[in-house]
């Protein structure tokens, strides 16, 4: 495992050589590093910012290549959309690098964890802050897309069919989908950034106690019902105090009684 320092180290030798090239119009921090990082496994997650649209790709290039220089165990390329990437780095010594390419018009806030390390124009500055200013305008900050109440019930329901059909793999699967819900909820009742959310521990511990409480034992039908008939109260629970989500009667009625 890698030290401090050597992520320091790292750190500022990444910086000098991306402020090196004329593709980079800016570099943001984001994540826990803009605070001091969680601890000694916390990654280094940078945005590097172009100036122009095209230059993307070849930038996208620049950054494998100056990570390669590294020499990581592994590197991985990955493209969230035409002109958006990201480059993953994990080092000898256990460091991952995330460094994702966007042109500055792409950019976006989707946590308060950040901070303009280089601004050779001003313009990746004003362009976040004016993201920063809309994301705290948001009356839903963090929004998952879907339905959580119902998908909750609809994989309860899955997974009281498979019991009684004593498939238990699917059953776990459903389990772990409604653990994933509720982990959901009670991220948003706190506030806390749903984007590459990992900080569980930082939840309140009455939640945690709750939720490890769910899981009982080996994979056997009973214990598996009892896992299922705790999380639902544990959701249903959560979910009441929810600003965001709400459950309505009839679906709260048939949560109550799935497995009686």
């Amino acid at each position: 495992m890698y030290s401090i320092e050597e992520r320091k180290s790292y750190f500022d030798r990444t910086i000098r050589e991306l402020v090196s090239s004329n593709l980079v119009e800016g570099i943001v921090q984001i994540g826990s590093g803009v605070i001091g990082y969680n601890d000694e496994y916390s990654d280094i997650d940078l945005m590097v910012a172009t100036d122009e649209i095209a230059d993307a790709e070849i930038t996208r290039d620049f950054v494998r290549e100056t990570l390669c220089d590294f020499g990581p165990i592994y590197i991985k390329n990955k493209q969230f959309s035409k002109d958006i990437f990201l480059v993953i780095a994990i080092m000898h010594n256990g460091l991952e690098f995330n460094i994702s390419i966007v042109p500055r018009e792409f950019l976006s806030v989707k946590s308060q964890l950040w901070k303009v390390l280089v601004d050779k124009t001003g313009l990746v500055t004003e362009k976040m802050n004016a993201e920063n200013d809309r994301f705290l305008s948001k009356q839903v900050k963090y929004n998952v897309g879907i339905d959580v109440p119902f998908e909750f019930f609809y994989c309860a329901r899955s997974l009281d069919k498979e019991l009684k059909r004593n498939n238990l793999v699917y059953a776990l699967k459903m389990l772990e989908e409604m653990r994933d819900l509720t982990l959901i909820v009670q991220a948003l009742n706190e506030d806390k950034k749903l984007h590459q959310f990992k900080a569980y521990s930082s939840l309140d511990p009455k939640f945690i106690e709750s939720y490890l409480s769910t899981f009982s034992g080996e994979p056997t039908v009973e214990n598996i019902r009892s896992s299922s008939e705790k999380l639902t109260k544990l959701f249903i629970n959560t979910v009441e105090q929810s600003l965001i989500f709400s459950m309505d009667s009839v679906l709260d009625g048939l949560l109550q009684v799935q497995f009686t």
